[in-house]
């Protein structure tokens, strides 16, 4: 009777060891089936984000030279016109992410910066030069630096970066809900993001 009943206890351990493994074994399954999801995911987010809009604005150039002690000059002058196309864009295939398969936490480590393309269409109307003083190629470098940089100014006050940074959160929210939905935490900066409104107000 006794040997029996040490038999069934022995027979029960093995059946319940036997569970217990498989268990574990799915556990692991699924988690390893997690992780690889998730970052599959993070992958295909990695594309570039890219917001355009395009400028015009009118320029005059004018430069003037004097001789023989002041007393001749020699004039040039151009009006230009710009119609630039502007690009802002954040390559996402930089984004670097650390995933945690044992705490179920997504970390996202970068944040690549914008990238600010300005393509300007330059165009010369009623040039007028002196034989003394002529157009030359560090007048034309002079004015595609003024051009640059009053475009910049342009871009800083209109819409294009706040529109690029809406873009890029759109496509971090992907991560977020992904990670979400599965039970994982997303964080950044030590940060954990609690909602997809909380990536709206990440620094950049």
């Amino acid at each position: 009777m006794r040997k029996a009943f040490l038999l069934v206890l022995v027979i029960l351990g093995v059946v319940f060891g036997l569970r217990y493994f498989e268990s574990k074994q799915e556990q692991r399954d699924q988690l390893e089936e997690s992780t690889n999801l998730i970052q599959k995911q993070i992958k295909n987010v990695g594309k570039l984000v890219v917001t355009e809009g395009s400028f015009s604005q009118v320029y005059s150039f004018k430069d003037s030279k004097r001789f023989y002690l002041d007393v001749f000059s020699a004039r040039k002058k151009a009006l230009i016109v710009v119609n630039a196309k502007v690009t802002i864009a954040y390559d996402l295939s930089k984004l670097k992410t650390e995933v945690n398969p044992e705490a179920k936490t997504v970390t996202i480590t970068y944040i690549p910066e914008e990238e600010i393309s300005i393509n300007p269409n330059i165009q010369y109307y009623d040039v007028t030069q002196d034989y003394l003083n002529q157009f030359e190629a560090a007048d034309y470098n002079k004015i595609q630096k003024r051009i640059e940089k009053s475009l910049m100014g342009k871009i800083e006050k209109s819409s294009l970066k706040s529109n690029a940074k809406n873009r890029l959160v759109s496509e971090l929210q992907k991560i977020y809900i992904l990670t979400n939905s599965m039970g994982w935490t997303l964080e950044y900066e030590g940060s954990q993001i609690k909602s997809s409104d909380e990536l709206e107000s990440i620094k950049l």
